[in-house]
């Protein structure tokens, strides 16, 4: 299932989620132009490497990403859920939130595979944070979604709820399997994405949605 869009309707620009895709842009630029001999002491310096853990990638792993494909990905994610919860927490409470759900993730894949040599990059783990606290800012919210039906595709709207419950439970599941599994291997950090969700969701509950610029509390649910 590919997300294409919600039905809620934002009531600002997101400019912070532009601007964090304008950021993961230019560091993605950055690694293509970082000739092929350097790149593992670049990866080796701001990516998550558990088993050479240093406290300032919890900030810096998030803008890495491993190709075109992760980077599109995630900031196609973003796009679609990040634009509602900067509307709801505001734009600075919206960056902070972000950054700390991405230390979060990165704090939780350290803690469940301490000894791995492998080194960790993207935003996905405070995407998943974005989504966490759209489930619960925007219970009654759509998500248009691109469904694959054998050898066609339709377009479906899927309760975010149930979407997003959905995804949470494939990364537990997913991160289940791999957590008894004897084998070292690269893939997703999935409890990267359990943990930014977890906090996401935590965080979209404590947080009241800002109010109006005439102080009367904004409606959320669509």
């Amino acid at each position: 299932m590919i997300p294409l869009r919600d039905t809620h309707p934002s009531n600002s620009r997101p400019w912070v989620v532009m601007g964090l895709i304008a950021m993961n842009l230019i560091a993605f630029g950055i690694e293509i132009a970082t000739p092929a001999a350097s790149m593992r002491g670049l990866f080796e310096t701001w990516a998550i490497v558990p088993d050479r853990f240093a406290w300032h990638t919890l900030g810096t792993y998030m803008f890495l990403h491993a190709g075109w494909m992760h980077l599109i990905g995630n900031m196609w994610f973003l796009w679609i859920f990040g634009d509602n919860v900067e509307d709801a927490l505001g734009p600075a409470r919206f960056l902070s939130f972000y950054l700390v759900c991405g230390a979060a993730a990165g704090l939780v894949h350290f803690l469940a595979e301490p000894g791995s040599p492998i080194p960790t990059v993207g935003a996905s783990g405070a995407i998943a944070g974005v989504m966490g606290a759209y489930m619960v800012k925007f219970p009654h919210s759509r998500i248009l979604t691109l469904v694959p039906i054998i050898i066609f595709f339709t377009t479906v709207e899927i309760p975010a709820v149930f979407m997003l419950l959905y995804w949470f439970l494939i990364q537990v599941v997913s991160g289940a399997y791999a957590a008894g599994s004897t084998v070292v291997s690269g893939g997703t950090a999935w409890f990267a994405h359990i943990g930014g969700f977890l906090v996401g969701a935590l965080l979209g509950w404590l947080l009241k949605s800002r109010e109006s610029p005439l102080g009367i509390q904004k409606e959320w649910e669509g």
